[in-house]
Formats: structure tokens, sequence, C-alpha cells
């Protein structure tokens, strides 16, 4: 296989809107920030650089004062920052406050952030639909691929042990060394005529195991590239479903397939449906997360959440109702909390309670 191909590419324009919410402030303006175009030697990705701009606003009508409508990602840096990507483009939540960072592509529409991660400079890296930018603690730097990334919509992203960053597209897979955005190839699967947006090519999680190989969830299976050869693990080998939304490594060396018929155990070997008795092979399991303590949660048919010791399972829901958030993702932060973002905005899981996190808290 031809890993590393250099392929043309162009640049757009893009406009970076910054919002500052503080409970103090009391006017709102929305100031866009001039494009300054800067050239990088022997880079094929063009990039421009925008210097961070805070605005103080107050706008209690924002969403119902949710942090965002949808949320689709959450992650805390090494500062102990917490971000959020959101239908809306960026937020960032800081000891001074919550700050927006609305991406508007060349047509003037809003972008939707997928993915962030932090390099081993703490630089932070942003995937969203149309492209990937990074921020250094003072500038953001776009880049854009007109005819791939554009077209293809990024869904997801990992950086590898040796820093190169892997986008996962509605088109397949891509690698970017901060040089050149390059095409790897993934066989194609098959449309989820049950998701909203679904194709044969779609890359739904990519992670990195403590081997180095790199996993990829497809609409083919999973996909296992150990940097000479790619491995299939799918129906054939008793997956039950090719339609993989996620993959995780637990902490004790096995892997958690989630599918559309359940999540699946594996041990490098044999498969194990440890959803079935549960859910039978009806159930589709959206995210999952295996917490620090070894617990496994997870979403079943996009609402109802369950945790998982290794030997039950139990529904998790408010103490005093019925209650339970629709997430994107769970994510733990350096704090122990447990996070459940997604439709409806930010939840945090504490003394058997949702609690709802909204722009003025409780952070």
């Amino acid at each position: 296989m031809r890993l590393f191909k250099r392929i043309k590419t162009s640049y757009f324009t893009l406009i970076l809107l910054f919002l500052f919410i503080s409970c103090k402030g009391q006017n709102t303006q929305h100031l866009p920030v001039k494009a300054t175009k800067i050239h990088q030697d022997s880079i094929s990705l063009k990039a421009e650089t925008l210097p961070e701009f805070r605005n103080s606003v107050h706008d209690t009508d924002y969403q119902g004062n949710q942090i965002s409508g949808v949320i689709r990602t959450v992650f805390q840096d090494s500062k102990g920052n917490l971000w959020f990507g959101t239908q809306d483009g960026l937020a960032r939540y800081d000891t001074s406050g919550l700050v927006y960072f609305e991406l508007l592509d060349s047509n003037g529409q809003g972008v939707t952030v997928h993915a962030i991660i932090e390099d081993k400079t703490g630089t932070i890296w942003i995937g969203y639909g149309g492209g990937i930018a990074k921020f250094d603690g003072q500038y953001f730097t776009v880049f854009h691929e007109k005819e791939i990334l554009k077209r293809t919509g990024l869904w997801s992203m990992t950086m590898d042990s040796k820093e190169l960053l892997w986008i996962g597209t509605t088109d397949g897979v891509y690698t970017f060394d901060g040089k050149a955005l390059t095409p790897f190839e993934i066989p194609e699967g098959k449309i989820n005529p049950s998701m909203g947006i679904s194709t044969p090519k779609m890359i739904h999680s990519i992670i990195e195991d403590n081997k180095g190989k790199m996993w990829f969830a497809t609409n083919g299976g999973v996909y296992i590239y150990d940097g000479n050869t790619l491995k299939n693990i799918s129906e054939k080998d008793g997956l039950q479903s090719n339609f993989v939304s996620q993959i995780i490594e637990s902490n004790d060396g096995n892997y958690w397939i989630s599918t559309t018929t359940g999540i699946f155990k594996y041990n490098g070997n044999t498969l194990t449906n440890i959803t079935e008795k549960l859910i039978g092979n009806e159930g589709g399991i959206g995210c999952v997360f295996e917490d620090k303590k070894g617990t496994l949660w997870f979403s079943v048919n996009k609402r109802d959440i369950y945790s998982y010791n290794g030997k039950t399972f139990t529904k998790i829901k408010n103490k005093d109702s019925d209650f339970s958030p629709f997430p994107f993702q769970i994510y733990q932060d350096k704090q122990e909390r447990l996070w459940f973002v997604g439709f409806k905005g930010a939840y945090r899981y504490e003394n058997e309670t949702f609690v709802n996190v909204t722009r003025i808290g409780p952070w």
C-alpha cells in the first residue's frame, strides 16, 4: 500500500468571530476579524492566521442559556480549560469565563466542530465540517483543502504518537503531517439506512492503541493498521454488524467495539457481544466510554444510558425522575467528573443526578 502521496491543495477565506460570555457583561456584539494570509514554505496546505479577540457579551436568550443546543464533543486541555465542539462552532471555558469562537465558511455559514485534541506542545487541534485548525494559545491557523475536506466533511480525528494527524471523513481517511494532506486507503463498506448521514467510505472514529496500531470504525467493520498491513474484523469474524460507530481500548488491554447490534469485547482473538442479553440485537449503541476505574458507560437507542462494571449493567437516570440526556460523547475530566454532551447541551453526572451545565454554570 502506498501510504504517502502528496496532493495539490487550495485555500479559502475563513472568518472567525469571537464572543466572550461573562456574567458581568451586558452588550452583545459580533466582531469579524480580518484574515491575514501567510505562506509557509513547502507546505501544500496554505493557511490563514487570525489573532484572538475577546469581547464581553451577555445574551440570556441564546439557545435557552445552554452552551449550545447541540454539542458534538468536549475536551479538557493540559491547562484545565474545557473545550466544546458544537453545531455552531467552538467554545472554551477558562478561569475568566466562556469564550465562543464562531467559525464561518466562505458562504458565511456556520460549521460543526466534531473533534478537539491536544498535541505534545500544548497546541489545540480542531476538526470541523470542512477543515482543520490549530490554536497555539494566541493564534488560530486554519487549514482548508477546498476540493477534499470541504467536499467530504471531517467526521473524526486523532493524533498518533508520532504527531501525525489522522482525519476520518465521509469519504475515507487522510493523514496530515503539517505539510501535506495524504489519502489513506480503506475499503468501502455500505450505507447505513438508519443513520441521517452515511456513506460507504464513512469513518466514524479513529484511535491509536498502546502498541501503536491504528483502529478505524467504518461501515465495513473494524480496520486495524500495524504500519505495514491492514486487517479487517467484520461479520465474517462474528461481529454481527459491520456498522461500527466507535472503538476504545480498555484499561486491561481489550477493546470495546460499538455497533448497531451491541457492544463487542475483543481480546485480540475472539468477539463477545456483552449487551446481547440486555438489549438483544435490536438496540443500536451510540457513544461508549470507559472511566479511570474501568467502568464502561454507553448509550442505547440514542437515549438510554447504562454503566457496566464487568459483571452487571445499571441503567443511569436521575434519582428523582426518568430523565437522561441524549449524548454524542461521554467524557471524564481531570477531576474525574463524567460529562454527557449532545442534544440540549452539556450534563455532568453527580450524586445520581444529571446536572445541566449552562453558560452560567455550575462549572
